[in-house]
């Protein structure tokens, strides 16, 4: 039996008391709500307070779990990886706590945008779904399941 292998990764969308929203601006996939990677041993909360500190450089507290998503495609790899396997994300409401804007070595801006802007900003489709399953937020998590190459195709978009 071969054991199934997933990415596991965890996003935040970044409200302040201005009715904004944070978004980062990636070296090769544009406008994003920052996440990543949780990393071997590491809780998705902190995963999620670690990413989008070291991508916008604020502090924030993770508040509600708003959507799950799988990327059910395998895709050509990266930094001597032949194949990056399927991956499972888990989206996250979070409160900006302080700190100031900053970039990283994965980003080239990092900024505060009106919650009814973002969708103009952002270009990735699967992004783009996963931000909308943040706006639709109504208490009920949103579940998608989709793959990104060689286009986008949304397989499953309904609530759990």
């Amino acid at each position: 039996m071969i054991m199934p292998t997933h990415i596991v990764a965890a996003a935040g969308v970044v409200e302040n008391d201005k009715d904004e929203i944070l978004l980062v601006k990636t070296y090769h996939g544009g406008w994003v709500f920052p996440g990543g990677q949780v990393e071997v041993g590491e809780n998705l909360i902190d995963a999620v307070v670690r990413e989008i500190k070291e991508e916008s450089g604020i502090d924030i507290k993770v508040e509600k779990l708003f959507a799950i998503s799988s990327n059910t495609g395998i895709n050509k790899g990266y930094n001597g990886v032949e194949k990056v396997p399927t991956k499972v994300m888990m989206d996250f409401i979070c409160t900006f706590l302080g700190g100031t804007l900053d970039i990283s070595d994965e980003n080239s801006e990092s900024c505060w945008v009106k919650k009814d802007k973002a969708l103009d900003m952002i270009t990735s489709p699967a992004i783009r779904q996963r931000f909308k399953a943040y706006l639709d937020y109504d208490g009920n998590v949103q579940y998608l399941s989709y793959i990104t190459q060689p286009e986008f195709n949304l397989e499953i978009n309904r609530k759990i």
